[in-house]
């Protein structure tokens, strides 16, 4: 593995990835464990955050009031695109935010952005680390033909990105 990345094109390459992927595994501490679960991130790099919409009555609350280092964890196996995010949490109550982030489909969760249940989690990311494999059938040939020919396949690129 690389050493750390202060190259503004792999720190670009990170944001695009988080915002073309849009839905990642939130992880959080709980005590000793981590616990996981799948969020939509509204990625802003010019306000460097990524936000979600969350419910204020949350376990994830008070894991993030314990401890507010959290990974994002986003992927798309098929793409052979995997990014784990490492930052900071913190829990707004905004409403100009939140009615800049609200979505129709929220209608699901939530009564509407002005509902008191709904609230911002803002992570401020501090660094990442990326992996781009071949994926997909071209993936699956190269590693076959690689085998066959008793070599190692190409497994992509990975590093690690500074955000700060």
């Amino acid at each position: 593995m690389s050493d750390i990345s202060h190259d503004q094109l792999d720190v670009a390459r990170v944001w695009r990835m988080m915002a073309e992927i849009k839905i990642c595994m939130l992880v959080t501490h709980d005590g000793a464990a981590l616990r996981a679960r799948p969020m939509e991130a509204c990625v802003r790099e010019q306000e460097n955050a990524v936000y979600f919409l969350t419910e204020r009555e949350s376990p994830k609350h008070q894991q993030i009031g314990e401890d507010d280092h959290v990974c994002l964890a986003f992927a798309t196996p098929n793409e052979g695109k995997f990014l784990s995010v490492s930052g900071e949490a913190r829990l707004l109550n905004d409403r100009p935010l939140i009615r800049a982030l609200w979505k129709p489909e929220y209608q699901a969760f939530w009564r509407g952005p002005e509902d008191p249940a709904v609230l911002v989690l803002e992570v401020v990311p501090a660094e990442a680390q990326l992996w781009r494999r071949p994926g997909g059938l071209v993936g699956a040939v190269g590693m076959i033909a690689a085998r066959a020919m008793g070599e190692l396949p190409e497994l992509g690129d990975e590093r690690k990105v500074d955000l700060h």
